[in-house]
């Protein structure tokens, strides 16, 4: 001890310890707000591209993928089906998919696909978001006796044909929506990229 009642190494001690523990409490802090900037799994899962195998899906069939917290429908067309497609244009809203920002350019024809066997749609109806339902058989329906197939909307009575076109009558002012994909091969689409962005 000094002669001034001051213990030197006590003091030493004591500044230390006080400047680790404010300088763990700086790093506390530091962390989760450095972390903020960096996005979350769920964000980054949110605008990701989802892949979907459709080796499975029968002619006729459909299957739903998810993609930024939306359904996805990808269904197989039948021959027949795609051949009824041609004699609709009378029954729908928008037959020649005029309004271009429903569908990539690539999409932007009778079949609203890169391939005519298989088509991809957001499953959200365009009148208030609800998700509608597959009805791919051609035969009377209780909302259309004429039935070529496609989809109702339960909710409001929107209907769409096998290529997301929406029929004359429709709540729904729009057709279905063609979200952005690619094949990457043979049996596996990319939803949420075009091949030029992959």
């Amino acid at each position: 001890m000094s002669q001034d009642g001051v213990n030197k190494g006590r003091r030493t001690l004591l500044i230390g310890a006080t400047a680790g523990v404010g300088a763990v409490g700086a790093v506390s802090l530091a962390v989760p707000f450095v972390g903020s900037w960096m996005p979350s799994e769920k964000a980054k899962a949110a605008g990701a591209p989802a892949k979907v195998d459709v080796s499975k899906v029968e002619a006729g069939a459909m299957l739903t993928a998810e993609w930024r917290g939306k359904p996805v429908y990808v269904a197989r067309r039948t021959e027949e089906s795609l051949a009824t497609l041609s004699t609709l244009a009378g029954r729908l809203k928008d037959p020649e998919n005029t309004k271009k920002e429903q569908q990539p350019e690539y999409a932007d024809n009778e079949y609203r696909s890169r391939k005519p066997e298989l088509i991809v749609l957001l499953g959200v109806c365009t009148h208030l978001g609800c998700a509608p339902k597959y009805f791919p058989e051609v035969q009377p329906e209780q909302f259309d006796a004429n039935w070529q197939g496609g989809w109702f909307c339960p909710c409001h009575g929107s209907r769409f044909d096998l290529a997301g076109r929406v029929y004359t009558g429709s709540p729904a002012s729009d057709n279905l929506v063609v979200p952005p994909y690619y094949f990457e091969s043979d049996n596996v689409i990319v939803i949420g990229e075009d091949e030029v962005k992959a």
